[in-house]
């Protein structure tokens, strides 16, 4: 038995800037909403699929946000698409899937707490996103990452190919090389060579020596990498701790809660109406009375 975790804010980005512009009766973009509801729709169709929980950043903004000024906020979204996000909540909670809104976590945080929490009840648990933060979450073939898009899986062996570290560096990681798309900067001069060859040694920022000489990996420029960390130590530890999801956000869910059991047909139907959805009214093939 398996739990499929969904990104729901990267497949309504996937959705808006992919799927055909589209408005409802009363002229409301809802294109990236009609995307991300047929797709879901498709996914509960696979083989396999029986336990489902989708989260969404429901505001942009999170925690983070008071402890970096720096970090990711909503500037620059489309003010169409940020307008989508709750319609897109209710669309998946309208078939019948367990939808997480975010307001003071991410979304990441709230898949990274359904591994930790519900996990363990399953054969497999599979995070449907590319996010590189999620890699974190991987676990041998345990806790995998699929990428719909490209229709690839990863595993930790996966994890440890791509970036060179295990998932439990992959805070590290960042913390060192930066993350662009969170908004923070890493420490200046390490970069993902020199990040990956150094966490292989030593897992965690805190266990990096801060002597070049007593480094038992060669690493070019190791004492000009020392300097800048040494010096930035206060900011690496910081960023680690913008990129590491938070397991213990308070889901009420149980395991039982995420099985799918169809679509609730009269609220289903409501919301097409409501948004114009009339080619996709016929596409449930699993239906709850």
């Amino acid at each position: 038995m398996k739990l499929h975790l969904l990104d729901g804010t990267y497949e309504l980005f996937r959705s808006y800037f992919g799927a055909p512009a589209r408005q409802a009766p009363d002229g409301m973009e809802v294109g990236a909403v009609h995307g991300i509801l047929g797709s879901t729709l498709n996914l509960l169709q696979e083989d396999g699929v029986t336990h489902l929980g989708a989260a969404f950043d429901t505001v942009i903004r999170s925690f983070r946000n008071d402890l970096y000024s720096g970090y990711k906020t909503e500037a620059g979204v489309p003010e169409e698409l940020l307008a989508q996000f709750p319609i897109a909540e209710d669309a998946l909670d309208c078939i019948g899937v367990t939808v997480w809104r975010m307001r003071e976590y991410e979304a990441d945080d709230a898949i990274a707490s359904a591994v930790a929490k519900l996990g363990g009840k399953f054969d497999q648990v599979v995070i449907l996103s590319p996010d590189k933060d999620l890699r974190q979450c991987v676990d041998g073939e345990r806790v995998v990452g699929f990428d719909r898009r490209k229709g690839a899986f990863i595993d930790e062996d996966g994890v440890v190919e791509k970036f060179g570290v295990s998932p439990k560096s992959i805070p590290d990681y960042l913390g060192l090389v930066g993350d662009s798309a969170d908004g923070f900067p890493g420490v200046p001069g390490w970069g993902a060579k020199s990040a990956a060859l150094v966490l292989a040694e030593y897992p965690h920022i805190e266990d990096i020596p801060l002597e070049a000489e007593l480094w038992s990996v060669q690493v070019r420029g190791a004492p000009r990498l020392v300097e800048s960390l040494r010096a930035r130590m206060g900011e690496a530890l910081l960023f680690r701790f913008l990129a590491r999801l938070r397991p213990d956000v308070p889901l009420k869910e149980t395991a039982e809660d995420l099985r799918w059991r169809g679509v609730p047909r009269g609220r289903f139907l409501d919301f097409c109406d409501r948004h114009g959805f009339g080619s996709i009214r016929d596409r449930p093939t699993v239906w709850v009375d």
